[in-house]
């Protein structure tokens, strides 16, 4: 390996990037994406300059984000304005660009260890902090791509608890910690491994022995409907109503218990503030004490004059969800506000619509951004008491810290998606990342999908009930209880910071030591 290492180490990087992927759904092996990150840490350390640090880390990132980001080519297969084949060219694409944020990283770390004349020990501390600054930066940066940090590796292992206190970036900094352990093992350096892995094994334990507690027998009732509906289904003005049909029925008949019924992202193709006949038709399937949260988009038009004519046009419009009463009223309004670039809308439109390129998803105007997380109050009903809800849309699930009003806390986040144009890779991950949103605030989540994976989330990120892709059908179940706030509810990506500052101090604190 170390001649492998020596007379080819920008192969190795893309080779070891690639492979580190599969550590993500829907493979989950995280032990060679472990490996990998060993991989990543000797080809660093050896580099012999800057230059070669940089292109060493971004070698390994545009491997990694090409695995991992293939989903998105599948996008392209919905878009006939764009030919299909370039959604690989997209995913290239991205990668090139997403790859700077490792090799950032790479270059940190290589740079910071030389200037305080550090050692092997000093410069996995070091990179471990300069990993949670890259990936903070990516998930910032331009709107922000966060999507599959590399924390996620630690769900399948119990540890990902730690996320209560550090947060989803300051995971990444612990499986950086984990593959260094490896490779201090690998040198025969016993007693600083042991100093490493010490941590990861009791949060493993307790992550383990800290389930969230049973849902009581008092608990809400909520059903998530999951009609299996496909991209190209969803749009189709003749498949209108069989696409509602097939909802309803989901729906089930109405109960003397009041139910919280959950239908995907832009269930139905209305504009329920303008639509009474809608608003009517959904009312129709609750019983005296439901309600059903929706998604549908909120338009807004501009008057504009055509030959001198005043006519009203489509000006733009939320992705939002809507409370519907049984009453045919609507009782709150949620507005997604980390909205999708170049699916929910064009950036530098006057540029890129005159060459050809367009939004992935139809639509014949932009989405506008909504105020951000907000809790919205689920009427009484019942016996049932007055619950709030907070709403996440999609991939705003994703982004750390930032799916909750901390200061008007919700009892569980409804997360409604529409992963139909994220081939089948894409909804697992995504899966994936909304647990890890639940262990960090301490809330449950429930997410409905039209093709999957629609799911039943606890306050400890587990998944309580769930229906996979491409499956027609529903879940029932007493929606779990919070936790108090966790401490990252109370600091947020503070704590990132924290675990920065922590790791950089100790490194200065061990450059002197020969381990």
């Amino acid at each position: 390996m170390k001649t492998a290492f020596a007379r080819h180490p920008k192969i190795a990087a893309l080779l070891a990037g690639f492979l580190s992927a599969t550590g993500f759904e829907p493979l989950k092996l995280w032990p060679l994406a472990l490996a990998c990150l060993v991989a990543l840490i000797l080809l660093i350390e050896r580099a012999p300059d800057r230059r070669a640090a940089f292109l060493r880390g971004w070698l390994f990132g545009v491997g990694h984000f090409t695995l991992g980001l293939n989903w998105i080519a599948h996008a392209f297969t919905f878009q006939d304005s764009m030919p299909h084949w370039f959604g690989y060219g997209a995913v290239l694409i991205l990668s090139l660009y997403l790859a700077l944020y490792p090799g950032l990283a790479a270059l940190g770390a290589w740079w910071l260890n030389r200037r305080i004349d550090g050692n092997p020990l000093s410069f996995l501390l070091i990179f471990a902090a300069t990993w949670v600054v890259a990936e903070y930066l990516r998930a910032s940066l331009f709107t922000g791509f966060a999507w599959n940090p590399i924390g996620v590796l630690l769900l399948p292992t119990g540890a990902a608890i730690a996320a209560t206190i550090i947060g989803t970036y300051g995971l990444g900094a612990l499986v950086l910690l984990a593959a260094g352990a490896i490779l201090l093992l690998a040198r025969r350096r016993y007693r600083p491994a042991a100093v490493l892995i010490a941590p990861l094994l009791l949060l493993a334990l307790w992550g383990i022995l800290s389930p969230a507690p049973p849902t009581p027998p008092g608990a809400p009732r909520v059903r998530v409907v999951q009609p299996n509906i496909g991209q190209d289904e969803k749009y189709s003005v003749e498949a209108e109503y069989r696409n509602f049909a097939k909802l309803a029925t989901l729906s089930g008949q109405p109960h003397a218990a009041p139910r919280l019924i959950f239908w995907p992202e832009a269930a139905i193709p209305a504009y329920l503030d303008l639509e009474p006949d809608w608003r009517a038709r959904l009312a129709a399937l609750l019983g005296p004490g439901d309600l059903l949260m929706t998604g549908a988009d909120k338009v807004y038009f501009k008057t504009v004059e055509d030959n001198g004519v005043p006519v009203s046009k489509l000006a733009g419009a939320n992705n939002s969800v809507w409370i519907v009463t049984p009453q045919a009223t609507t009782a709150g309004r949620y507005s997604k506000a980390h909205l999708v670039p170049f699916g929910e809308y064009l950036p530098l439109r006057n540029i890129l619509e005159p060459i050809g390129l367009s939004r992935l998803v139809p639509g014949d105007a932009d989405f506008w951004p909504g105020p951000g997380p907000q809790s919205l109050p689920l009427p009484a009903s019942l016996g049932r008491p007055e619950i709030k809800m907070g709403v996440q849309i999609c991939y705003e699930i994703i982004f750390s810290g930032h799916v909750i009003d901390a200061a008007n806390r919700p009892a569980f986040i409804f997360n409604p998606s529409n992963d139909a144009w994220f081939g089948s890779w894409g909804p697992v991950q995504h899966l994936a990342q909304a647990r890890l949103r639940a262990l960090e605030e301490g809330v449950p989540i429930v997410r409905a999908t039209p093709t999957g994976v629609s799911a039943i989330i606890d306050a400890r990120g587990h998944v309580v009930r769930s229906l996979g892709l491409n499956r027609a059908g529903y879940l029932d179940g007493g929606l779990p209880p919070a936790l108090p706030p966790t401490l990252f509810a109370h600091i947020g990506n503070w704590a990132g910071l924290m675990v920065i500052i922590l790791l950089f101090g100790l490194a200065i604190a061990l450059r002197r030591s020969k381990s």
